[in-house]
């Protein structure tokens, strides 16, 4: 009694003779040899997989017909490793016996390690991540300069705060209805604190810590520079008459360089003894306090829920202290508050679809992501 070694084992030339076999001989140098199809990838192939990018088969017939046969030979194939079918190969003839069940046990190993993708020509295992530790030290230095950026914007709006006696406060209803708590946006900033404390936390106990502080650095990096826009292009005037704000004249280039310095150093916080005015429109406390949690929620287990009820209390009450201290007005804190949840949920749905992971459009549209991205599959399990 002889047994055929599981398509799984298979090569990407028996790949190819199997292809050739069931007449779709035109497709061989599209799968096996651009992108190296081999046993364990066909075997997951799907008809998602041929209509999409990167395979994108022009014909429907032809993805109906394959996606016929492949079912045919995935309800061939053994669960325990060794197929049911027996034409390919030229290593196919396997005695029973310890032959056999050497053929098993190397399945199942198969089973268990088979390659999952391919990046750059090297296989990447089912359920390991490759950190990509390079993508994470650029994408720190991003959003380093961000930073930085924003710090020298803020020196710059300051300049040209409007004067508060011929700008006086616009009218808002929560600020026009709730006094003013003087100790609230240091309670705010205590928040942000203990949000990021839990972060970090998250970071250091998370198997995949360098994708998920890359996707927390790239998201920051983007809203900030939205930021560094909006407050340049447009000054309001201060929301409150309690603070000493007017406009601020450097000597020179240095002197503002110093002092965006110091707001880096500081990072813009009121704990550190960094005092702005005429960064608003949209509150950067209310990023940070949002982004924070969202993290934390998105990457701690699921029933972990006093951490995340916990996370959403601090992120809550941190935006009501911004806005009970009359330090931003209430379209300030509501547009800071949906640009990063919906730019957090539109980048996490992106990065769970494979397709346009590694599509142009992407690349054009969104090349930070198409670059920190592209050699992960799927979403991050949270281990």
């Amino acid at each position: 009694m002889v047994e055929w070694a599981g398509a799984e084992l298979w090569s990407t030339e028996q790949v190819s003779h199997w292809l050739k076999d069931q007449g779709f001989g035109q497709y061989v140098d599209l799968l096996c040899v651009k992108h190296r199809l081999d046993g364990a990838g066909l075997l997951s192939l799907t008809e998602n997989d041929l209509r999409s990018p990167p395979l994108q088969l022009p014909l429907l017939g032809d993805i109906k017909r394959l996606t016929l046969v492949l079912r045919s030979l995935q309800r061939q194939y053994d669960p325990n490793g060794v197929s049911k079918s027996h034409e390919y190969g030229p290593d196919r003839w396997l005695w029973n016996g310890r032959g056999c069940n050497k053929v098993a046990a190397a399945a199942t190993v198969a089973e268990e390690d088979h390659c999952h993708g391919y990046s750059k020509g090297k296989c990447k295992r089912r359920g390991r991540l490759d950190p990509e530790y390079w993508k994470t030290a650029l994408i720190t230095v991003y959003v380093t300069l961000v930073f930085g950026i924003t710090s020298f914007i803020m020196v710059l709006v300051h300049e040209k705060v409007p004067d508060i006696h011929t700008y006086p406060p616009l009218p808002d209803i929560f600020l026009d209805s709730v006094p003013r708590i003087p100790w609230a946006f240091a309670m705010a900033e205590g928040c942000a604190v203990v949000l990021g404390c839990m972060l970090v936390l998250t970071l250091l106990l998370h198997r995949h810590r360098s994708i998920l502080f890359r996707r927390f650095c790239s998201l920051m990096g983007t809203v900030f520079l939205l930021r560094c826009v909006t407050m340049f292009v447009t000054s309001l005037s201060v929301p409150g008459r309690h603070l000493q704000c007017s406009g601020k004249m450097y000597s020179d280039l240095w002197a503002k360089l110093y002092r965006a310095l110091q707001i880096w150093a500081g990072l813009g916080m009121s704990l550190t003894g960094v005092h702005t005015c005429g960064d608003y429109m949209f509150s950067g406390h209310t990023v940070v306090l949002t982004m924070l949690n969202f993290f934390i929620t998105e990457y701690t287990p699921h029933k972990w829920h006093l951490v995340h009820t916990l996370s959403w209390v601090l992120n809550l009450f941190g935006i009501f202290f911004i806005l009970a201290a009359h330090e931003h007005y209430s379209i300030d804190v509501f547009i800071a508050f949906y640009i990063t949840t919906r730019l957090f949920l539109y980048y996490h749905t992106l990065s769970s679809t494979h397709a346009i992971q590694h599509s142009r459009r992407a690349r054009v549209w969104f090349p930070l992501f198409s670059f920190s991205e592209s050699n992960v599959n799927g979403p991050v399990p949270n281990k």
